[in-house]
């Protein structure tokens, strides 16, 4: 016949010297070495040889999809309306569409099933069993939910993405994917997260050898604000103790406790034997900050850059070290351009935060932390720094709001309490504010291996304050004492205790500590009236010329009487919150009580 390919044999002698099978597995074999493009030709070809086989069709979908050709391989499934009959068939071409951030066109995919269909159609795969027909289905039923709680959050409707995790945690307890992105996007409070984990079939889902194994992974990932000390590993997982991602944890918790320097040892560790891990990167970035390593983070933040440049953590790694050294400006182009890359990347808008509070631009950070707020709904961290920048701008009623709102989400952070105390002192309710202080006291004091972390000098101090007012002078001393022990050197405390001391009438001890005020910060206002006010009352106190023979005239001199101006005495030179990301808590959120009523109360 003209035209014919010369030597070329009938399509069925063909079907009947082929061995399908063997090319099926071909394919197979080529996906697992990544060879994609092999697996693609010979997929190509099997679609005519097996003469359209709904399996292979698939498999040269999958391929399309794996060399990037997402609308082809969608085109090829909607085209045979497999994506009607075969659950696998719609998830992939409901994926291609994902992939192409076509969110509305890929969840109109998943949501047009013909349900009498896809309940009694297998995926397509080769010679399934009942058992395995039963199981796919379900299998597809979760990657389908897990799918659509992805393209819910990517068109910011985070309630519905939580709902369809949570079911597609249900299906399938293994479902790590679905059960990270609720953990570490905060989609549930601490109390929501704890009743999801009682609530998963592990008893039905899971061998019974694997139960425990399970549970214990996804509690472990649960307790971020705990004692470090309270992981109790099960003996029969003993061999978890080394793994990496056990390790990060327990860093993590070190970092929510303030304990940098042991978190900055952990995350180092960690980063020397997997260089590139991607839970551990965020959290060393936020210990860099807080310990101020500019040189280190520069250097990580580099190779980031170098390696992965459409990763988020790296243009926060690079915002954070711009933030570091005080560049405001450059530090917000590269927070922005982290947000851009993952608009659900918490860390990075609570850093964009702070490069405004930084710069006392109260309404951009509030702007920034708002939208934290709607991402992470289920972190107190957002709503705190709300609160923060609410009584940055003297407006304590609405400060009080969000630190209540916070206090809701995390009843035992001690961060909190500490506010909800600033907030009582500035009422003028002291016993409330002593109660909210020394209850974040216990709860820092439990967490704390030997001595408390640098951070929290201003609980002590504002502990100390609140004890003066109340005219509990030697336990007002005490906690100046144990804030200038953990943090030395502080202007604002040798104020404290001079104040304390001229109060209670030792006014020698009050010119030493007002003296050592003004040695470190020459232009206090505070300390430099109240040195005065009690050379003063020394002066008064001290007789002329004792000893002497002449007789010294007398003169009616009004009593004296000390009575302190009303200046502003600031805990803390620096009340602005601090860079740090997280995965997620991630800054400074002491907020010293920056001015306190010096009157003659006192």
């Amino acid at each position: 016949m003209a035209g014919e390919i010369e030597g070329s044999a009938p399509p069925a002698s063909v079907e009947t010297k082929i061995n399908l099978v063997r090319l099926r597995e071909r394919v197979r074999s080529y996906i697992d070495k990544h060879h994609y493009d092999s697996a693609l030709f010979w997929a190509d070809k099997l679609v005519s040889l097996s003469g359209g086989s709904v399996e292979d069709v698939y498999w040269y979908a999958q391929t399309l999809y794996l060399t990037g050709q997402y609308h082809r391989a969608s085109h090829l499934l909607r085209n045979k309306k497999l994506d009607k009959t075969h659950p696998s068939c719609r998830y992939l071409a409901a994926k291609c569409h994902y992939e192409c951030r076509e969110w509305q066109e890929a969840l109109n995919i998943l949501d047009m099933v013909d349900n009498t269909h896809s309940l009694n159609t297998a995926p397509p795969r080769f010679n399934l069993t009942d058992a395995e027909t039963s199981l796919l289905i379900k299998d597809s039923e979760n990657s389908v939910n897990l799918l659509r709680g992805k393209i819910y959050e990517a068109m910011d409707n985070r309630q519905q993405a939580a709902v369809c995790f949570q079911e597609a945690l249900k299906q399938d307890v293994y479902c790590y994917e679905a059960f990270d992105l609720l953990v570490n996007h905060h989609m549930l409070t601490a109390e929501e997260e704890r009743s999801l984990l009682d609530c998963l079939p592990f008893q039905s889902q899971c061998p019974e050898e694997e139960v425990e194994l399970v549970k214990f992974l996804y509690e472990n990932k649960l307790k971020k604000y705990n004692k470090p000390g309270d992981i109790n590993l099960p003996s029969s997982l003993a061999c978890l103790n080394d793994n990496l991602d056990m390790v990060v944890n327990l860093s993590e918790r070190h970092y929510y406790n303030c304990d940098f320097r042991e978190c900055f040892s952990i995350t180092s560790v960690v980063l020397c034997k997997d260089p590139y891990n991607s839970k551990c990167l965020p959290l060393h970035i936020a210990v860099l900050v807080e310990l101020k390593k500019a040189n280190a983070l520069f250097y990580i933040a580099h190779k980031l850059v170098e390696f992965y440049p459409t990763k988020p953590v790296a243009w926060f790694a690079v915002g954070c070290y711009y933030l570091l050294i005080g560049k405001s400006e450059p530090a917000r182009r590269y927070l922005s351009k982290a947000t851009t890359l993952d608009r659900a990347y918490g860390p990075a808008w609570l850093a964009f935060g702070h490069s405004f509070a930084a710069d006392n631009e109260h309404d951009q950070a509030m702007a920034a932390y708002f939208t934290a707020s709607q991402i992470m709904k289920g972190c107190h961290l957002p709503v705190l720094y709300i609160g923060l920048e609410y009584g940055l701008t003297n407006n304590s009623k609405l400060a009080e709001k969000f630190f209540s709102q916070a206090l809701s989400i995390a009843p035992e952070d001690p961060f909190v309490l500490h506010e909800m105390g600033v907030i009582a002192y500035q009422n003028n309710d002291l016993v409330e504010a002593e109660q909210y202080f020394m209850e974040a006291l216990k709860k820092v004091q439990a967490i704390s291996k030997q001595t408390m972390a640098e951070k929290w000098e201003p609980l002590l101090n504002n502990l100390g304050h609140v004890c003066r007012k109340r005219k509990k002078y030697e336990d007002a001393l005490e906690y100046h004492k144990q804030a200038e022990m953990i943090c030395p050197q502080n202007p604002s405390t040798y104020s404290a205790i001079g104040y304390v001391y001229s109060l209670m009438g030792d006014n020698m001890k009050a010119v030493d500590y007002f003296h050592r005020a003004l040695g470190i910060r020459r232009d206090d206002a505070f300390s430099t009236t109240m040195l005065g006010h009690v050379i003063e009352a020394l002066m008064m106190d001290m007789s002329p010329c004792e000893g002497g023979e002449e007789e010294v005239p007398k003169f009616d001199n009004p009593k004296f009487k000390l009575v302190a101006t009303p200046i502003a005495m600031s805990v803390a030179e620096d009340t602005s919150p601090t860079a740090t990301p997280p995965n997620d808590s991630l800054a400074d959120t002491s907020l010293a009580i920056d001015e306190v009523e010096m009157d003659a109360s006192d």
